[in-house]
């Protein structure tokens, strides 16, 4: 009978141990395209959606009923709790380079076309 006994709070223990979150590895998951400044620097007004996809990739959504607005995306889910996301929002006129909004900052060159 003491042989069960131990042997059940043995099993309990263990268990137990099991359910401790913070001994539990989560891996982080990261969604979307990954922008740093420096890719987004290199963008200039009057770019053509090939060379914008050239230097970000191609984006995360794109509208059926509007090809010229582009949404970049990336969230980071972290395994640990802390969640992380960035947004670009690239806008064309006339399949050209209109204007950027979003989380990231315009360089100063942003309004001088690469043709100058």
């Amino acid at each position: 009978m003491k042989a069960v006994i131990k042997t059940l709070c043995l099993v309990v223990g263990i268990l137990s141990l099991g359910a401790c979150s913070s001994w539990i590895y989560r891996i982080d998951i990261p969604q979307g395209n990954f922008l740093e400044q420096k890719d987004v620097d290199k963008l200039r007004v009057a770019m053509t959606k090939e060379q914008v996809t050239y230097v970000l990739g191609s984006p995360v959504a794109s509208n059926a009923f509007d090809n010229d607005t582009w949404h970049y995306f990336y969230a980071l889910k972290g395994g640990r709790g802390n969640n992380f996301e960035k947004q670009l929002i690239v806008e064309f006129k006339d399949d050209k380079l209109q204007d950027i909004k979003g989380d990231f900052d315009k360089s100063a060159e942003f309004s001088t076309p690469l043709d100058i």
